[in-house]
């Protein structure tokens, strides 16, 4: 795919949901935040269009229109797309995995979360950055639809557990902040996880993503049982079940010729 100049957006956004929970966040938050790229099959009057943001892409148009050539530069990825496009992916890639995925939005009240002793629930500042990147890289898919620890520190959409010592033991943040749903995202410390600081952190969030007038919402993979838990817990309740597909190195010219 060509890289699309930022500038083309307004048009070629409306290919993409909107207003809705799951993948349609993510176009959303890239146009709010330019964390993100966008992607067309050509560069004048496109006819396939493709976001991107944390190695997530929403794929979106014609489905005869891309070619491997044009699909490679989305290699390594997550892909959200419509059945159609399954033949133009298969013929692109080495490795087509299919990965199910269930869509949750908050529409019953949390369960109630005791914070141990020291522990306070706040909102990330800008005076966080260091607390943020010292999560280590377990924890730097988090910040990444952020542009990293500095740009989740300072959205003002992440909530966090904090010690007596300012370390970070658990936060929850809007992973994708779309025009109505804003994804959640959650990470816990090791060894301080089953102590609820996760459920505390989230419904917190959910609490301020409310009052801002949008609607919590949650995606994780369905074998994901500790994330399912979680989502229950805090309120969330199953809308929509779908596939996205993780793919994998682009497919030898060669191998697509022999097919």
């Amino acid at each position: 795919m060509i890289e699309i100049d930022p500038r083309d957006l307004p048009a070629l956004s409306r290919c993409f949901p909107t207003g809705s929970p799951g993948p349609g966040t993510v176009g959303e938050h890239v146009l709010a935040t330019g964390n993100g790229r966008w992607w067309a099959d050509r560069a004048v009057l496109p006819h396939s269009v493709a976001v991107s943001c944390t190695g997530h892409v929403v794929l979106r148009g014609v489905p005869d229109a891309p070619t491997p050539e044009t699909l490679a530069p989305l290699a390594g990825c997550r892909i959200d797309a419509p059945s159609r496009f399954l033949p133009a992916l298969g013929s692109a890639f080495e490795r087509l995995t299919p990965w199910e995925r269930i869509t949750w939005t908050l529409q019953a009240g949390p369960l109630t979360a005791t914070l141990p002793m020291g522990v306070t629930v706040r909102h990330l500042e800008a005076a966080d950055t260091e607390a943020v990147h010292a999560l280590g890289p377990d924890a730097s898919w988090l910040s990444a639809s952020w542009g990293g620890p500095a740009g989740l520190a300072a959205s003002g959409h992440a909530w966090a557990a904090v010690g007596r010592t300012g370390r970070i033991l658990a936060v929850a943040c809007s992973y994708f902040r779309g025009t109505r749903h804003e994804d959640v995202a959650v990470h816990t410390v090791p060894g301080r996880r089953r102590h609820r600081l996760a459920l505390a952190c989230v419904t917190s969030l959910c609490a301020d993503i409310t009052a801002r007038g949008h609607l919590p919402s949650w995606n994780c993979s369905v074998h994901n049982r500790a994330s399912r838990l979680l989502a229950w817990t805090a309120g969330f309740r199953l809308v929509r079940e779908h596939v996205h597909y993780a793919v994998g190195s682009p497919m030898a010219r060669d191998r697509r010729l022999s097919a």
